[in-house]
């Protein structure tokens, strides 16, 4: 791995009468981990690839790679405004690229001081959380969730659990009401898939988002919104929002894709249920593991190049793209040479990046996903795959690719012994609906739910 310039040549462009493969379209949608390792026999550990629009970029494929460019922002800088072909006018306002690549007043689009003042505003905001007070939100909910569909002996984990979850607690730390969680995660999901109705989905968004901080600065309370307000750094109205909007659209994002992974392993893969079952694998391990195999987001937009520099025996221009490949990275060969032999507790997976810009949530997002795992598997012990595995199926783009549905099967029980009000109901189209006023006051949360039973949710899922 080289970390400065080079004289050598080396190829600026896919070869002569060799395009760049698309990392989008059918064939990367169909099987995007069978495209990442055509390329890394084709290239190696940087290969040319084209996103849409045929724009090229370069997808980093090797792990030690991903954490050069990673770690190195006077290389490799996170402000897409130094991308050449966002200069030359080729990314216009309309590219399905422009939202998650345009430049805005965030800390995941600075580098050096700037980079941060605003990355210190979150993260120090988001210390301030009691872990046990979140682990309590997620409780709630999840038995709330669960509550919807138990009686019925049947449910759709994606729908009905692994995404609103992340959401509703979300709502419940940044200070907005329960009822604002069933929008979001329509439209936050709307956003992700770039869909014909995205912006107006992004509009509801910000609408939430600017009314949630103009109620916190007459009646704050102990929530994300209100510390960033009251923090030291002074932000500005803009950047409170477009953190808040990073915020939740990634922690819904990564922690729903980490829940609805986990649970498939548990219902599909044998190996892994024994793991958990004989004690060799803790659940927050069995994260860990996903996090390695089947990270949230398989590549991060993007990196530029501050010169011309070299990068896995590639000459990489100025201006150019470069995306970071979490998935291929995390099965390099060169680390990972057995991909059956298990990673238990080893953390170095590349699933929140690394880096100055590691995301700074991770530990949230694992709390979410594991406190409301082990709810649903304590309450619903016998759960099973309602459909033969081959008939699951999968949405994929450039960044991320989650399961369509979990259908599953489990004899019917009847609701938490709890005194928790109802989640809200699911709300199609989202972003056609008008946010509800802000609440007069933050949100309490319920009682928390009774003693989970002696006996645990892997010995009774087990027990045939």
């Amino acid at each position: 791995m080289s970390t400065t310039p080079t004289d050598q040549p080396g190829p600026a462009a896919p070869p002569p009468g060799c395009p760049a493969h698309r990392l989008y379209g059918a064939e990367a949608e169909a099987d995007p981990m069978g495209l990442y390792e055509k390329l890394r026999a084709e290239y190696g550990s940087v290969a040319p690839v084209l996103v849409q629009g045929d724009l090229p970029a370069w997808l980093v494929l090797g792990h030690r790679e991903n954490l050069d460019v990673a770690r190195t922002p006077s290389r490799f800088s996170r402000d897409p405004r130094r991308w050449r072909d966002m200069q030359e006018g080729n990314v216009p306002p309309e590219h399905p690229l422009t939202p998650v690549a345009a430049w805005q007043p965030v800390c995941n689009f600075q580098d050096g001081e700037e980079h941060e003042r605003l990355r210190g505003a979150v993260t120090e905001s988001l210390e301030r959380f009691d872990r046990r007070g979140i682990r309590r939100y997620v409780t709630r909910f999840a038995h709330q969730l669960i509550d919807g569909f138990a009686q019925t002996g049947r449910g759709d984990l994606v729908c009905d659990f692994a995404e609103p979850l992340p959401m509703l607690v979300m709502t419940q730390l940044v200070g907005m009401p329960d009822s604002y969680g069933p929008r979001l995660v329509e439209a936050a999901r709307d956003m992700i898939k770039g869909t014909e109705t995205a912006v107006a989905s992004n509009a509801y968004v910000t609408e939430a988002l600017q009314l949630l901080v103009d109620r916190k600065r007459v009646v704050p309370g102990r929530d994300f919104t209100s510390w960033l307000l009251e923090h030291s750094t002074a932000l500005t109205e803009a950047e409170i929002i477009e953190h808040l909007r990073l915020v939740l659209i990634a922690a819904f994002e990564t922690t729903a894709n980490l829940i609805a992974n986990t649970l498939r392993l548990v219902l599909t893969d044998r190996r892994f249920r024994a793991n958990l079952s004989g004690g060799h694998m803790t659940l927050p391990d069995a994260l860990e593991q996903v996090l390695w195999d089947e990270p949230p987001l398989t590549t991060i937009l993007g990196r530029w190049a501050t010169g011309d520099t070299e990068l896995g025996g590639h000459r990489i221009k100025a201006g150019d793209m470069l995306l970071l490949g979490l998935a291929a990275g995390n099965v390099d060969p060169d680390i990972r040479p057995d991909l059956s032999v298990p990673v238990h507790g080893n953390r170095s997976h590349l699933a929140f990046s690394g880096g100055p810009h590691e995301c700074p949530g991770q530990d949230i997002g694992r709390a979410i996903a594991d406190t409301g795992i082990d709810a649903l598997l304590s309450r619903l012990p016998d759960l099973a795959l309602a459909v033969p595995e081959a008939e699951l199926s999968w949405d994929s783009s450039l960044m991320s690719r989650h399961l369509v549905a979990l259908p599953v099967v489990f004899t019917p029980t009847g609701p938490a012994a709890t005194a928790t009000s109802r989640v809200p109901g699911r709300v199609p189209a989202a972003a056609s609906v008008a946010p509800a006023p802000a609440p007069a006051a933050p949100p309490v949360a319920g009682q928390e739910p009774g003693a989970r039973p002696s006996r645990s949710w892997w010995a009774r899922l087990l027990g045939h």
